[in-house]
């Protein structure tokens, strides 16, 4: 066996089952062997950065990692945005990029960058093979340390592809966890019990239904209140899932909101920082005043630390509390006439299917979607973690290639879709069940409402020339069917419900312009 085939047999007894990938002349061996060798699923991406994507979806539904392979440092380039989104997300990403051949790197060929240099930006692992028997071992590093929850590199150059092994053993990757550390639990608890008022922030896995159940478990048995971080991996809501409110955006509201508590547990999540830095406001939201206690640091299971610290508080079984719905549980009416952003969150919220998988980038226009979904089916929510923009589209076609049996449905703001519309052409290759919303209101609202508390109003000819995407209108329903994605635009709420359920009866991707 040669490097290459080495290095896919690895990867395919380590359990690879997804390959995402643009590749160039220097992976041709590897593309060969994942020929020679069937297994992994290849999976074309127009665009690198529908390859980078597509992995962060697909790893964060199925908990496992995928495999990329992208074309030396440009390719790697072009995919950076949603690995950092990724490695924002704690996602488990298998990460390969082909190398000149060793002996030609010194040339200083047309494509030669700095591979290292670029990969360290995102990778909590990273490794240049420096022979093709070392590949294999090299290999299962590589997904042993993905598997930890993060971007692993492996920078393979040509030569050692193509070149014959001495020795084909396979290596096998080497996981392990870590005990629970008896510190995550009797610290917080002390906080919790201390008196004063506290709250407990919830993220990563602690997102999940057992982790949000253990933490409604402590907020029950010492009477703390419950906050999620603003961005998140994957949420699971719906029946049975205590559903908690999100920290806010801007950090006026949030250090509004933070600032009544003496004390503060950190389950799965960093403390709070301004996305930004705003004159007169802190970067850090929480004060040196405030104590405060972080858990699930390292290779920890944060959901079994968060039932252990319920059961050390003696907290009820989740099954013994009391939820009360919400005011929306229970409603089934539709709105109707012309479609605004709310009513667009509204009819999504009520005709979301249960099982579904939500990809949110709508950025400024599902501001109402997410308390409005509270008491919808049950669903897995995704969010742009890193806030590097082109990250729904791709992200649906790793979710939908992940959960082939449940419905894909992405909330995509329209200029934030325009970095990976490509990927709209790989949901239509793949026959995949993703429909598409596009929030289609011909700006970047997100900059007008920046220009507005930064005082700049009224905002200026450039100002608005550089925030406006009216003149030429984009046209996403020729867009779409050009990509093979059937489409139709919407003006009114009426007509939106009428095609997503439409869309969601039908197999295959869709794609509806809601014009705003």
């Amino acid at each position: 066996m040669n490097g290459a085939e080495i290095l896919v047999k690895t990867a395919l007894e380590a359990g690879i089952e997804i390959c995402f990938s643009n590749p160039g002349t220097t992976e041709l061996p590897l593309v060969a062997a994942m020929d020679s060798m069937p297994g992994i699923r290849a999976v074309l991406g127009l665009f690198e950065g529908v390859c980078t994507g597509a992995a962060d979806g697909y790893g964060r539904m199925s908990n496992k990692p995928a495999m990329t392979l992208l074309h030396l440092g440009p390719g790697l380039g072009n995919g950076l945005a949603n690995l950092h989104n990724a490695k924002r997300a704690f996602t488990p990403v298998f990460n390969v990029i082909g190398e000149h051949a060793s002996w030609h790197r010194a040339a200083d060929a047309p494509l030669t960058m700095d591979i290292e240099a670029l990969a360290r930006t995102v990778s909590g692992w990273q490794c240049t093979c420096d022979s093709a028997d070392s590949l294999s071992k090299n290999t299962a590093d590589a997904i042993a340390a993905a598997m930890r929850g993060q971007i692993s590199t492996l920078i393979v150059p040509n030569d050692f592809q193509w070149t014959e092994c001495s020795d084909t053993t396979i290596s096998v990757p080497q996981s392990s966890s870590e005990e629970i550390d008896k510190a995550a639990i009797d610290e917080p608890a002390k906080l919790l019990r201390a008196g004063g008022k506290a709250l407990l922030i919830v993220g990563g896995k602690a997102l999940r239904k057992a982790g949000l159940q253990a933490a409604a478990r402590i907020r029950a048995a010492t009477g703390c209140d419950l906050l999620s971080e603003r961005v998140f991996a994957r949420m699971e809501r719906g029946p049975g899932i205590p559903s908690v409110s999100r920290l806010p955006y801007f950090p006026e509201h949030a250090v509004a909101v933070l600032s009544k508590y003496e004390a503060v547990v950190l389950a799965g999540t960093k403390e709070p920082v301004a996305f930004f830095g705003y004159k007169g406001m802190p970067s850090l939201l929480l004060t040196d005043s405030q104590r405060t206690f972080r858990m699930g640091g390292g290779n920890q299971d944060l959901t079994e630390a968060l039932e252990c610290l319920a059961d050390s508080l003696n907290a009820p079984l989740y099954s013994a509390l009391k939820t009360e719905p919400s005011a929306e549980a229970g409603k089934t009416d539709l709105p109707s006439g012309p479609l605004t952003a709310d009513k667009a969150s509204l009819v999504l919220a009520r005709l979301q299917p249960e099982g579904a998988i939500i990809v949110d980038e709508s950025i400024t226009t599902a501001a109402t979607y997410y308390p409005l979904a509270a008491n919808a089916g049950p669903h897995s929510l995704l969010t742009i973690t890193g806030g590097a923009i082109g990250q729904g589209m791709p992200c649906a076609v790793g979710a939908a290639l992940a959960c082939p049996d449940r419905p894909v449905i992405n909330f995509q703001a329209d200029g934030s879709a325009m970095y990976t519309l490509q990927a709209l052409w790989t949901q239509a290759r793949e026959s995949l069940n993703i429909t598409t919303l596009i929030c289609s209101n011909r700006k970047y609202n997100i900059l007008r409402l920046e220009l507005s508390r930064s005082g700049y109003t009224p905002p200026g000819k450039n100002a608005l020339s550089l925030s406006d995407l009216s003149d030429p209108p984009i046209d996403w329903v020729k867009i779409s069917q050009g990509m093979g994605v059937p489409a139709v635009a919407v003006d009114t709420a009426d007509r939106l419900a009428k095609e997503l359920l439409k869309a969601i009866a039908e197999p295959g991707p869709h794609l509806i312009e809601m014009e705003l």
